[in-house]
Formats: C-alpha cells, structure tokens, sequence
C-alpha cells in the first residue's frame, strides 16, 4: 500500500511518500513559519503528486498553525484520492527516532510549546507512552522528566536544567513514520493540542 506522510506539527515541515514501508521520496525543512505556503508544492513535487491510498498526518501537539495547515490538506487529499486518513502523535514520532538512534530504552520527549513552556512525554522503552503529554514551563518540565535520554527540540535545554542525562536534538521528519508502527497510528484524526486555547468563551 502507498502511504503519503505529512507533519507540519513543528518548526520543520516534511513529507514523505512510502509503498509497502520503503521510503520512496521525501523532504524535511525547517521553515520557522509560511507551512501553508510549503506544504501544498513539497507534496506536489513528490512522485505521482504524493498520491497515495492512505494519508497518514501528524496530530502533535505542536504549533496550533502547523498542526491545522497539515490536517486541512490531509482531509482535502483523503477526500479527493477517496484514500484513508490516519493520524499519530507528533511526540511518539520523536521518540521513536531517538529509540532508532540510541536503542531500545526510555526516553522523554521535550518540543517547544507555546508561551515559553515546553511540550513533554515520557515513553517507555518498546515506545509506549507512560503519560499524557503535558505543557510545562522548563523548571518544572525538569523536574517531570524521567528517562536519562531526553529528545527533541528542547532536549539539551532540558538536561542542562536538570544537569543530568543525555540530549538528542531532534524535530520530527514525516520520513521516518514507518518507525511507529501501525500500532501508533490513529483512525480518530483529532488534534492532540497539549495544553489549553489561549482564547475562551466568555463564562467558559
């Protein structure tokens, strides 16, 4: 089965298409910000315009932005190819790119949130998750995180505050999903925002 793979939930924007789990074509940029305007052309200049009988995007948390750019043309592709969409969490990917690089052990993730604070999640060594990921400020994002290894893109911030461990710089990269499984991967495409919208209802 073909497989495009879609993540935006970061700084970096990638894609990658997949037939039968064998990397086909791919890219990763980091772009800081402009994911809408990247995102449509990358996919574009994939073999066969990236169409796939499955769509598989990242749901994060990450950038609110990101995260919608990526699932809005995830939903519209799905729809026009009739291919299924799935979804998987931005930080599993992470984390299971660093089991890849650094062997099969515990790790926590940690990804830039929003308003200084930091995206963090701590998996286990076969990559289950051990908890819902959570936004914390760094000091207590310190003291919450429990592997040694630490991955992402606040990881060496991360163990130099706690002063111990080890840091594995890392973004996400829609190129290495197959990492995950297909256990990671989610028929209930809903965003995974991580912490609570900065803007609510009044009387909410």
């Amino acid at each position: 089965m073909t497989l495009l793979a879609i993540d935006c939930a970061t700084e970096a924007c990638s894609v990658a298409l997949f037939d039968s789990g064998r990397l086909i074509a791919g890219e990763h940029r980091v772009l800081m910000r402009g994911h809408a305007e990247a995102l449509v052309p990358m996919i574009a200049a994939l073999p066969d315009r990236g169409r796939a009988a499955r769509i598989a995007v990242a749901l994060g948390p990450g950038s609110f932005t990101g995260l919608r750019v990526g699932l809005a043309a995830a939903r519209a592709l799905a729809l026009a190819w009739r291919a299924e969409l799935v979804g998987y969490p931005s930080l599993a990917l992470v984390a299971a790119m660093a089991r890849a690089r650094q062997g099969e052990q515990p790790v926590t993730v940690a990804m830039s949130g929003g308003h200084g604070e930091w995206f963090v999640q701590d998996f286990a060594a076969d990559g289950s998750p051990l908890a819902l990921p959570v936004s914390l400020a760094p000091a207590a994002a310190a003291q919450a995180a429990r592997a040694a290894l630490v991955a992402g893109s606040q990881a060496e911030a991360l163990v130099a505050a706690r002063g111990s461990g080890e840091a594995l710089a890392l973004l996400p990269d829609a190129r290495e999903v197959p990492l995950l499984g297909e256990a990671a991967l989610l028929h209930d495409v809903h965003l995974i925002y991580g912490r609570a919208p900065d803007a609510r209802l009044p009387g909410a």
